[in-house]
This record gives structure tokens, sequence and C-alpha cells, in this order.
């Protein structure tokens, strides 16, 4: 969950826009807000319909957005509500989201690239913990790594479906274990600390990615 401070708000042909004092990333269009403390017209929870960077000025006949490009305005989140116009004026509140990263949409991929099915409810149940965190893992290192816009909702690439596939079955392999998978043949499993270079490879994060 991320908490943002708003700074400013205004309402133009039943659309809503606050200003953020931050940039909210990794926010994007479709993804739910919760707006409090502002006031009783913008509090309340909604789907961010744009993140418009210029003053918005309001809709055609046709639906079409406009924005006044020789005003430049940061940190916008513009978002449907059917209310009087409110001309730009100074405001306080929040606006928080949980971005959630779906990239693995089913227990089943991770599964089947273990080769196993599930034997109990609680097995399920951590296979489902480890798809999200791994969603999450590599959602979080490709950021890092210099990977920007990516949507939380569509997997950039088979390769990195595979490499966060592979590390929720790393996740689920690991269980029981501290530091590595658990090992039944007499023999010292190894060293994997942190990434395998083959997830690295398929995340694209073993060298900052370039433009």
């Amino acid at each position: 969950m991320a908490v943002y401070s708003v700074t400013q708000k205004y309402l133009t042909d039943n659309y809503a826009v606050v200003v953020l004092l931050t940039n909210a990333d990794p926010l994007e269009v479709g993804q739910s807000v919760t707006i409090a403390g502002v006031d009783a017209t913008f509090n309340g929870t909604y789907t961010v319909v744009a993140l418009p960077q210029f003053y918005f000025t309001g809709v055609d006949d046709q639906g079409f957005f406009h924005y006044d490009i020789e005003a430049p305005i940061a940190n916008q989140v513009l978002f449907a509500k059917t209310a009087d116009n409110v001309n730009v004026v100074a405001a306080s509140g929040t606006l928080t989201t949980t971005p959630s990263c779906t990239w693995v949409t089913t227990d089943a991929e991770v599964e089947d690239w273990l080769g196993i099915g599930t034997a109990t409810a609680a097995d399920q149940t951590f296979i489902t913990q480890c798809r999200l965190a791994a969603n999450e893992f590599a959602y979080r290192r490709r950021r890092e790594a210099g990977y920007r816009n990516e949507s939380l909702s569509t997997v950039p690439n088979p390769s990195v479906l595979l490499g966060t596939v592979a590390y929720a079955a790393f996740l689920y392999k690991q269980r029981g274990s501290v530091t590595d998978f658990a090992s039944f043949d007499g023999l010292a499993a190894g060293g994997s600390m942190g990434l395998s270079p083959m997830i690295k490879q398929l995340l694209g994060v073993d060298r900052p990615a370039v433009a």
C-alpha cells in the first residue's frame, strides 16, 4: 500500500482531478485509488481514468479529453465524478493505492513448472503465496533494473513470464529451508544464495536496462 499527499483539486465536466505532492509511481490507468480527507465531493474509491501532465479543460461532444498544453501540471490523477465544477484550489488529504502485479495469473502455471499437483489445501495456499510473491518481486526487480512504465497486469514478454514462474517455483521448493532447496541425497545442496543466474537472465535483471 502506498499513500500520497494531495495538494490541489479541481473538477470539470464530471471528471475530477487531484494533484499529488509526489509522483504516484507505479500508478497506472485502470487501478483503484481511495481518496480521503479532501472533502465530501472528492472523497471515495475510484478507478483511474487518466494521468494527465497538463491542465484538464473538459470533454468535447465526441467524448475526447482536452488539455491546456501551455499549463503543465505534474502528478495529476483523473477519475470520473458526477458533481458540479470546481476550480483549481489548494487541498489537503491523501490518495491511497495498493498496486498488485498479476503477471502469473494461476497456480497451475507454477504446478506445471514443478511437475506436481498440490497434496493438501495448505499446500495449495502456499503455492498461491509463492505466486503472488513472485509477481511482486519480479515487477519490483525489473523496475530497479531500469524497466519503466510496465503494466502490472500484462507481462512484458514470455521470458519474463517464465522467469516469474520459475521464481515462484523456487520459493515453493525452498519451503522448510533457510537458504536453499531442501536436499535428500546426503550431498550439499549447493550455494544458490539470492537469484540464480537463469532467473536473472529470464527477468532481464542481470544488468541494468538500456534505452
